[in-house]
């Protein structure tokens, strides 16, 4: 189950990083596989809601659509819904990568770390045996001039890595993934916050290493800068 905010729904017209991860998983995935989530929706910006199937890839199938992400969603907002999710769809993994838009507008660090551990806790409680990959903040472009914010990005990744080293358990595994390699806003995103296609790539590159490095699902990413 993918689990994220803009960068993860997607806007109308786009790939969306899901999608190369889903076309990854179908080349070295050697098994089967489903993705799970009670959305499927793209966000429109005319609509101003996630209503929109226009996938850049029509062939992108429905029942690989699947995702619990939302425009201008955070950890505040996924930690009371998370249980419910993974009770009705019964995830085995949680690709997650939450936090910048709850720093940008809801919650400092302290109280967004506080709901990241809310959100295990409920994933656990809905599924004792779940296993997840969070992804750190990648700081956006606001961050450039805002150093106060910078800082909040910054103590919220540390913080997160001390949850990560706190709850991980052999029976429900947290990793925390990377800010994925040659990352730059200025050429991986379209506005200085949302990825465009290569930025999709290395965010899926990302996760993808880390499932294959630590379970064994998956293979080495090869997807590339292009569309």
């Amino acid at each position: 189950m993918f689990v994220g905010d803009s960068m993860t729904i997607g806007r109308a017209g786009d790939f969306t990083w899901r999608y190369r991860m889903w076309q990854h998983l179908v080349a070295t995935f050697d098994g089967p596989f489903q993705i799970v989530g009670p959305r499927s929706a793209l966000y429109d910006v005319h609509a101003d809601e996630a209503v929109s199937h226009d996938y850049a890839d029509p062939a992108f199938p429905e029942r690989a659509r699947r995702h619990l992400a939302g425009w201008g969603e955070g950890w505040q907002h996924m930690a009371p819904v998370i249980g419910g999710a993974v009770a009705a769809h019964r995830p085995d993994v949680l690709l997650v990568s939450l936090g910048l838009i709850d720093l940008g507008f809801y919650t400092l660090a302290d109280e967004t770390a506080e709901n990241a551990r809310r959100f295990v806790a409920a994933a656990r409680e809905a599924r004792p045996g779940v296993r997840m990959v969070l992804l750190p903040v990648i700081p956006n472009v606001r961050a450039e001039s805002d150093a106060p914010f910078a800082a909040e990005c910054a103590r919220f990744n540390e913080l997160l890595a001390k949850a990560v080293a706190d709850l991980c358990t052999d029976a429900s595994p947290i990793l925390l993934g990377a800010r994925p390699q040659d990352y730059d806003i200025h050429h991986d995103t379209y506005d200085g916050t949302h990825p465009n296609a290569s930025g999709e790539h290395r965010l899926a590159g990302e996760f993808a290493a880390v499932l294959h490095q630590a379970w064994g699902i998956g293979d080495h990413y090869t997807g590339t800068a292009g569309p």
